[in-house]
């Protein structure tokens, strides 16, 4: 009766520096050889986690502009130019309407008929977003106010950042594997089995310079958040004996 045999080796790898915003956190390398009917099967299992960093890449910037007359046309002819001059900011920059959402509300208070307005643009432009915002604040002055920009993720750059940390942890994986299999006396054969066993996520902010010894006082510049995804992978090789082939 044809007996069954197992080799593990495990493999502890020095800490290494990785690009970009990619981060390897461990690796378990098990190298396996078993007898099935037929034929001899010789893999190689490897589990690997990999981390990916992915800042906001959205903005959205809340515009406003109010004006309060004696009569409604007044009212609403004051905030519909300064209004104007806004959209047309937007449009000279190459922003697109469906970037954009504009609200208008018309009361009363007391004896006056108040008109407001709001311009609400999403940018992924950031330089962009500045020039445009400091423009607003020097043409319109005081009868305008320009919120604080709020930094957001699109489902898109999320998407990108889980895929990109899944992969990553495979290709860490692979390369172990390789190094494995050289070790080994073997050559690496192709995937049998690729399984993403844990995925994490998690948020924080950029510093901004403040709150450090000996800073100064803190920043007025919005934070801009990042998130971190890692995923954790085991992949099976085949094996290939390379000791065969050179006979």
């Amino acid at each position: 009766m044809e007996s069954q045999s197992r080799v593990f080796a495990a493999i502890v790898p020095a800490g290494r520096e990785l690009s970009g915003n990619e981060k390897e956190q461990g690796l378990e390398v098990r190298a396996v050889s078993r007898q099935s009917p037929g034929k001899c099967l010789r893999e190689v299992q490897v589990t690997g986690t990999a981390e990916v960093r992915c800042q906001a890449d959205r903005a959205s910037v809340r515009v406003s502009v109010g004006n309060s007359k004696e009569s409604v046309s007044e009212a609403t002819h004051s905030v519909s130019r300064r209004l104007g001059y806004i959209l047309q900011a937007l449009r000279q920059h190459d922003i697109r309407e469906e970037n954009t959402s504009v609200r208008r509300f018309l009361h009363r208070d007391a004896d006056m008929y108040r008109m407001d307005a709001e311009v609400i643009v999403t940018f992924s432009d950031f330089e962009k977003m500045e020039r445009i915002c400091s423009i607003l604040l020097e043409k319109l002055d005081k009868s305008v106010s320009v919120g604080t920009p709020e930094f957001y993720h699109s489902a898109e750059c999320l998407s990108q950042m889980r895929l990109r940390a899944c992969v990553s942890a495979v290709e860490n994986a692979q390369l172990k594997a390789s190094k494995v299999s050289q070790l080994l006396g073997q050559s690496l054969g192709p995937p049998l089995l690729v399984r993403e066993d844990e995925t994490k996520e998690w948020r924080n902010n950029e510093d901004n310079g403040g709150g450090g010894q000996g800073s100064a006082a803190p920043s007025h510049f919005p934070s801009l958040p990042a998130v971190t995804a890692s995923s954790q992978v085991s992949v099976s090789f085949s094996l290939r004996d390379t000791s065969r082939k050179m006979r």
